[in-house]
């Protein structure tokens, strides 16, 4: 295969949905622990990965199922409008890891079929409030934006004070 994403197509046309949802969540926990490793933590057996996998997407269906369709999962095409011909989307959000004392944001840019121009995740600092946070979200979005490329934008986040403050620039 010459890219991932060729190996990602042949994949989806000849495995089966569940069985790519494995496959899928295999190769996360496989980064994840490549990341743990380089940063001194421990090596997991193989086994261990693919018990693992499994027992996440039970504990995944397990929880949609209890969830109900009260908060049932909305698909992005549901609510998410596109931008006009040749502008750009720039989406952002933001959350609190209190365990850990500190924040994370990410941000995606998408064209106005949808598809991911660019995107971003990044570990934050400790914040007050999940407003701050998401106020920096919104302000490391617009820096990455920037960096990447991008210029002509529609912004959009789902904050009412961080978006009339970002309107009224």
């Amino acid at each position: 295969m010459a890219d991932v994403l060729q190996l990602m197509e042949y994949l989806i046309e000849r495995v089966k949905s569940q069985d790519m949802e494995v496959v899928l969540v295999q190769a996360w926990l496989i980064w994840n622990q490549r990341n743990r490793v380089v940063h001194g933590g421990k090596f997991h057996d193989p086994d261990w990965s693919n018990n693992r996998a499994i027992e996440f997407l039970e504990e995944f269906r397990t929880a949609s199922v209890l969830m109900g369709p009260a908060h049932g999962r909305q698909s992005f095409r549901d609510t998410w409008q596109p931008p006009p011909p040749s502008i750009f989307k720039l989406n952002f959000d933001a959350t609190l890891f209190s365990a850990l004392n500190s924040s994370g944001f990410g941000a995606v840019i998408r064209n106005e079929k949808g598809e991911v121009m660019a995107a971003m995740a990044a570990k934050g600092p400790t914040v007050s409030c999940i407003e701050e946070a998401k106020f920096l979200a919104c302000q490391k979005a617009i820096e990455f934006a920037v960096d990447v490329g991008f210029s002509e934008l529609v912004i959009e986040g789902d904050n009412s004070s961080v978006m009339k403050a970002v309107s009224a620039l």
